[in-house]
């Protein structure tokens, strides 16, 4: 027996609160764009610099017993990393330590390196520390200049290909989902003020691909069902369309957070930012596939023939209101 989270055949209307959805969305992109101008982010050391400590020890190394005895120096944004590598011995246990630099300094003092050395011999007597690099905050700006750049340019590429394979209203529908997705995963961080490193810059170009998929398939069935429906209104089309493709939206998002969850849950707070951002990013991409690409392109209107002009967005929001 197969399970089964939505029914086979259903027949939601989707635009039957149309401004109910755009309100909400607009509405939380307000508060995410606000946020971000109060608080602005928790940069991480990526992006504020800081100075990496490269540590080596015969004994299996214990992030927790580290972080412990670090805590007390009061460093602010500490990072701790297990390296594994196949070409280590067993005696190689090998870890990165990442500290955050001190306001208006370049990098950490050589004092505050250290007295986090003496710490860390205390609880490992064996640790050798093998190497110290820092990074100042003119690097850290280049990162955050060319991460802004790496985003941009993903959804301008997203723009270009829907545009080619769809029309340009499906472009502009799509490209909205993916701008309404970015400003309200960068306002989570914002708001709840968690730490904003490189891999959430990765965390978000993923989500712009998974949300990307999500809009191309519901678009992908409209195109067909324009075709197929030639005398049923746009309405009706995106209707018959998100009904259609909304099991394997919904087993495709719930598959995906399990596995996230999962990984949230028991992966550790190395990748905990990198996943929560995910799990937000598929919540946030599978609503607007639905609720703002698709009432984007309705606003637009379609051509139904491929040839002539679109219908214009004030006969395709009377069809709504109707």
């Amino acid at each position: 027996m197969r399970l089964k989270l939505v029914p086979q055949n259903t027949s939601f209307d989707f635009f039957n609160r149309w401004k109910v959805w755009l309100g909400i969305s607009a509405l939380m992109m307000i508060v995410a764009f606000t946020s971000f101008m109060l608080q602005g982010l928790n940069f991480g050391i990526d992006f504020r610099g800081g100075t990496t400590i490269r540590t080596q020890s015969a004994v299996e190394i214990d992030v927790g017993t580290y972080r412990d005895a670090i805590a007390p120096l009061e460093l602010g944004d500490v990072t701790i990393t297990e390296i594994f590598d196949p070409t280590f011995a067993d005696d190689e246990n090998v870890a990165m330590i990442r500290i955050q630099a001190q306001e208006d300094a370049e990098a950490v003092e050589a004092a505050t390196i250290t007295a986090v050395e003496e710490a860390l011999q205390q609880v490992v007597p064996d640790i050798q520390f093998v190497s110290v690099e820092s990074v100042g905050p003119k690097v850290s700006g280049e990162l955050i200049q060319t991460a802004v750049i790496a985003v941009v340019l993903a959804i301008g590429a997203v723009l270009v290909y829907i545009w080619l394979r769809f029309e340009w209203q499906f472009a502009l529908g799509a490209v909205a989902a993916l701008v309404h997705d970015v400003i309200l995963t960068i306002g989570i961080f914002s708001e709840l003020q968690i730490r904003f490193d490189l891999a959430i810059i990765a965390a978000l170009l993923t989500i712009v691909g998974y949300s990307l998929n999500d809009t191309v398939v519901v678009f992908d069935r409209v195109r067909e069902n324009l075709r197929k429906y030639k005398k049923k209104d746009l309405k009706e089309v995106l209707n018959i369309s998100i009904n259609e493709t909304l099991s394997r939206t919904v087993m495709t998002s719930v598959t995906t957070l399990l596995a996230l969850i999962s990984l949230y849950v028991l992966g550790g707070d190395v990748i905990r930012g990198f996943v929560f951002a995910m799990i937000w990013g598929v919540i946030v991409g599978t609503y607007s596939s639905v609720f703002v690409a698709s009432t984007i392109l309705l606003w637009l209107g379609v051509k139904r023939d491929w040839s002539k002009p679109s219908n214009t967005a004030g006969n395709q929001f009377a069809n709504i209101d109707a």
